[in-house]
């Protein structure tokens, strides 16, 4: 029997069709290319608009990527005239794994709420980079940042890791790599809808098929780039999908939220369960009718406000601030 998708939220829905006009919900190997387009709704911010009117400083920074491979590119965003070290935030962007630039979706709305150095990181695209490519260079911003978060305003002892979609995979997977290495300890880790499961067979990724935002086929053409023939197979790693890793303990505080009408909502429902059962601390949001990525898109929505005001809640108490 066909498993019936649950509805949209109402307000979303109506966006839906014009967002469908830019980014139609299956997206296959020969649209990779076009999905990384710069220019329109695709350009990224400049230095200007991150500025946004003098409130951050912004720079970007070339520094040490993983050994053997190219410098890894950060773009820098610190609160002006802040002369206390603060919380840093480190950021990894989504694009399914084969698009996307530092630059887009960097949550400033929390670092001007809360006082944030962000630092967003540029990383490798599959399938020109496939695994371990991405991860390893999250990872070396990631030790750049902590060794450098002084310089830069950072307080080192209060790291954030933050991503969505195919950057909430990512994050989730350096918080491991972190924990297994000894490196820099996170206190806590964001993680918007986030990409962690390469077997893509869940309830919820053949309910959305081919209904809003990055369907069962979409996620196959990301998985696909990343691992290639390895995809499903028992030799993925962890660190390339993190709902493969058998241990979640001793990772930082997590929240993860999802939408209830898209792909990614039942294997990130497992991933928050898996942490409460190796005792650890997450909070979980399942927002109804939430298609993937709906407060980015449409950030207007009742919804979508929820959610925002959710997560910045989070980090309040997660910063004691």
């Amino acid at each position: 029997m066909p498993l019936t998708p649950p509805p949209f939220d109402p307000e979303l829905a109506v966006e839906l069709a014009a967002i469908g006009e830019v980014l139609p919900p299956t997206i296959t190997p020969d649209m990779i290319e076009a999905g990384r387009r710069t220019d329109g709704p695709f350009a990224p911010p400049t230095d200007e608009e991150l500025a946004r009117d003098g409130h951050f400083e912004v720079e970007e920074r070339a520094v040490p990527g993983p050994p053997g491979a190219p410098e890894v590119p950060l773009v820098i965003c610190r609160p002006a005239g802040t002369t206390d070290l603060r919380p840093v935030l480190y950021n990894i962007h989504g694009g399914g794994m084969v698009a996307g630039n530092s630059r887009l979706g960097i949550p400033l709305d929390w670092a001007e709420e809360l006082g944030l150095v962000v630092v967003s990181v540029e990383y490798r695209l599959a399938p020109e980079h496939p695994h371990p490519a991405p991860v390893e260079d999250c990872y070396a911003g990631l030790l750049w940042t902590a060794e450098h978060a002084k310089e830069i305003g950072g307080d080192p002892d209060r790291i954030i890791l933050a991503g969505g979609s195919a950057g909430g995979g990512l994050t989730a997977a350096v918080a491991l790599l972190a924990r297994d290495r000894g490196g820099p300890r996170a206190i806590g880790q964001v993680l918007m809808c986030p990409m962690l499961d390469d077997r893509n067979d869940t309830p919820s990724a053949h309910q959305m098929a081919g209904l809003g935002v990055w369907d069962r086929t979409s996620n196959e053409t990301g998985w696909n780039a990343l691992l290639g023939q390895a995809r499903g197979t028992a030799d993925v790693s962890p660190y390339a999908a993190p709902a493969r890793a058998d241990d979640l303990s001793g990772l930082p505080s997590a929240y993860i939220d999802v939408g209830s009408a898209e792909t990614f909502r039942d294997e990130d429902v497992a991933y928050a369960s898996r942490i409460w059962q190796a005792g650890g601390i997450a909070e979980l949001h399942v927002w109804p009718g939430g298609f993937h990525g709906f407060d980015g898109m449409v950030p207007q929505a009742a919804l979508s406000q929820d959610a925002r005001a959710a997560r910045l809640r989070w980090l309040r108490r997660l910063l004691g601030e």
